[in-house]
């Protein structure tokens, strides 16, 4: 995998905004969402702590899969919120937890009115490249 920054665009610190991937097999992830394991939401009306539980929830799913943070390729960010010191907060939040090599591929940060759950705040959608066998 290799990270493309075409001249002409803004820096994107720590990541890129071109991501090409060798062929070969791909994992994409549904959206991880901050439940515990009988469907509650975790962190009543706490950002961070449900980014924790999405995070937890991303490593395992990618660990499933074969994979780690580092064989992301693609990652969707969504928080339901219009503020962008809580889209801040969160992005700050996964650079500083294990998933963080999964922010140097391409990614995207996205403020959201809504999400799936009631109640729900953050939400990682992620694609990883599969290491050779």
């Amino acid at each position: 995998m290799r990270g493309i920054h075409p001249e002409g665009l803004r820096p994107a610190p720590g990541s890129s905004h071109v991501t090409v991937v060798p062929a070969g097999p791909t994992a994409s992830l549904s959206g991880q969402c901050p439940l515990d394991t009988v469907g509650r939401l975790v962190g009543e009306g706490d950002v961070l702590a449900r980014t924790d539980q999405v995070v937890a929830h991303a490593l395992r799913a990618l660990a499933a899969a074969g994979a780690g943070p580092a064989d992301v390729v693609r990652a969707v960010l969504h928080v339901r919120t219009q503020e962008t010191a809580t889209l801040g907060a969160v992005w700050q939040r996964l650079r500083d937890s294990a998933l963080r090599p999964a922010l140097t591929s391409a990614a995207t940060l996205l403020g959201a009115s809504a999400l799936g759950h009631p109640g729900q705040l953050v939400e990682v959608d992620l694609t990883a490249a599969l290491p050779a066998a």
